[in-house]
């Protein structure tokens, strides 16, 4: 009788642990989640890269294309492509791709870089 009550109990409880098992933790609680939603923060405004070559870029995303300034003072607009995304810019020979924190840069005729903010 007891082995009875304890299976229907726990055929009871089931959803509910498994309802709690899947409730995602907060910041505060986890922070390893914090770290990971961090990493994959939209990319703000305007934000400053380092490069691997030691030259510094900045990045303004206005949207449906970005603006680059790089390190010699060249600015140069990007736009998005394919257009419907937020994360590849690029025309011509010239590209970025946006991934987190981290960008790569590639220019015609060059080795990609990556740079970080």
């Amino acid at each position: 009788m007891a082995l009875r009550r304890t299976f229907r109990v726990t055929l009871a409880l089931l959803p509910l642990l498994t309802t709690a098992a899947c409730v995602s933790q907060t910041k505060a609680g986890n922070p390893a989640a914090a770290t990971a939603t961090d990493v994959t923060a939209p990319q703000p405004r305007t934000a400053t890269y380092n490069c691997a070559d030691g030259g510094r870029m900045t990045i303004e995303n206005l949207g449906t294309s970005v603006r680059v300034l790089g390190s010699d003072g060249v600015s140069q607009d990007l736009p998005a492509s394919p257009a419907n995304q937020n994360s590849r810019f690029g025309e011509a020979h010239d590209a970025i791709v946006i991934d987190g924190r981290d960008a790569l840069v590639m220019k015609g005729g060059k080795t990609p870089l990556t740079c970080t903010r």
